[in-house]
């Protein structure tokens, strides 16, 4: 992470900016966020990162009422320009900072907005995938949320990492594909893109919309046994834009398809 933050609209060193310890975002999780790309000193797909984050807000009933979607990408707009960021990611989170739940603590704090910035997470081309041994509830009422409940996703990528892999592939309680654990993930047959369904409890990534707007692919329900036949697998996120990996036996290196879908999305960057 980088020096500078924005803390509620305003520029401070990182370690300056604190969230209430009895707030519900710290003893409960309750926030959201969502990770966007930069380029040339610009946030990528700005629109659907904020209504995102407006759904996902308004899902988990937390207020926005003293953000503005221009206040808050002026804000985005003067950390970049403060950390000197040309090329890299930022992440925006908001905070619940009531003191609502089980732990009823007096307090008027709403909701805090924190902004940071960083470079590229490295995620190397063709990196070997796993299958994560901990299922996604498909049920969950934080299916399809990007909240800042996500111990369950860094656990799953760290468990992959230990044994030797890049990444894991994440199935949900049926069985069904449905993300990696920290990405969206997609995959061809014949010629033919697939990625899960929003009913598999995968999220709703603003890299693979944007893919989905632009070439035909199919949202499907599909077990390993559809991924096993696959000519390519890729992950996609802000934080990695397209990245090929392997899995078993789909060893399809620079498919035709995967190459066009990287190369779009690298001119639509600039």
């Amino acid at each position: 992470m980088h020096k500078f933050v924005s803390f509620n609209l305003q520029i401070l060193p990182a370690e300056k900016s604190i969230i209430s310890p009895i707030s519900a975002a710290n003893l409960y999780g309750k926030g959201v966020f969502t990770t966007i790309a930069i380029f040339n000193a610009k946030p990528f797909l700005w629109e659907k990162h904020w209504r995102r984050l407006q759904e996902n807000s308004a899902k988990l009933n937390i207020d926005l009422v003293d953000f503005t979607e221009s206040s808050v990408k002026d804000a985005l707009s003067q950390v970049i320009l403060q950390n000197n960021l040309e090329s890299g990611r930022a992440r925006l989170t908001f905070f619940d900072e009531s003191a609502s739940g089980v732990w009823n603590f007096e307090s008027k704090n709403k909701t805090a907005l924190l902004i940071t910035t960083a470079d590229w997470r490295e995620m190397k081309s063709e990196s070997p995938l796993t299958v994560s041994p901990f299922p996604i509830n498909s049920k969950s009422p934080l299916a399809n949320i990007k909240s800042c409940n996500y111990l369950e996703n860094l656990l799953a990528f760290e468990e992959a990492q230990n044994r030797g892999f890049k990444e894991a592939i994440r199935l949900n309680e049926k069985g069904e594909i449905v993300s990696a654990s920290m990405a969206n993930i997609f995959w061809v047959e014949d010629e033919k893109i697939f990625t899960p369904s929003l009913q598999t409890g995968c999220l709703a990534g603003t890299t693979r919309e944007f893919l989905m707007e632009n070439f035909p692919v199919k949202k499907v329900k599909a077990g390993l046994n559809e991924i096993t036949k696959a000519t390519e697998i890729f992950l996609t996120s802000a934080g990695i834009g397209i990245c090929p990996v392997n899995f078993e036996n789909a060893q399809g290196k620079n498919h035709p398809i995967v190459s066009k879908l990287a190369e779009f999305l690298d001119l639509k960057k600039v």
